[in-house]
């Protein structure tokens, strides 16, 4: 009879997790307290620059440093802002990562609004932390609060018997 609560019971929890991952679910990002303020360095093959648009695209195995904070992309877009200073970065080209500390994410793209310290990854993206994987098509990652929220149809699987 203990056998069959504790199955009930890990049924409920288990179907209770579907839904609210099948709505959307938060989960901490990021074991290294980032700086939103600190310089961000971007090293790249090419570098573009438009004066009249105040935009440049760095492309080529891109890497953009900002305090312990990695990003990883074919291709940037940095979009300036008209009194100086970034406004946003644009991650493409498929297979874009961001690190922070052992926390890892990838998506097709993501976008790096550095005034509020948000990074919106979409298409197909891929969070591992540790043994533990998730899916979904979005995921917002607040670099300030160190936590995330995935969207659309979110996937992870279960272990039971966790070590």
């Amino acid at each position: 009879m203990a056998k069959f609560r504790f199955l009930v019971l890990c049924l409920s929890l288990i179907c209770g997790a579907g839904i609210a991952l099948a709505q959307g679910t938060n989960v901490g990002f990021g074991t290294v307290q980032p700086d939103p303020d600190a310089p961000v360095e971007v090293t790249a093959d090419t570098l573009d620059l438009d004066q009249e648009t105040g935009q440049a695209v760095f492309a080529g195995n891109v890497l953009v440093s900002q305090g312990l904070m990695r990003l990883t992309a074919p291709r940037l877009l940095v979009v300036y802002r008209s009194e100086g200073g970034i406004e946003r970065l644009e991650a493409t080209g498929g297979g874009v990562i961001l690190v922070s500390g052992e926390d890892a994410a990838e998506a097709d793209r993501a976008e790096y609004t550095i005034d509020n310290g948000l990074v919106v990854m979409t298409g197909n993206v891929l969070l591992t932390q540790g043994p533990n994987v998730l899916t979904a098509q979005q995921m917002t990652v607040n670099l300030v609060t160190g936590t995330a929220q995935m969207n659309g149809r979110v996937k992870t699987i279960l272990n039971p018997k966790s070590e």
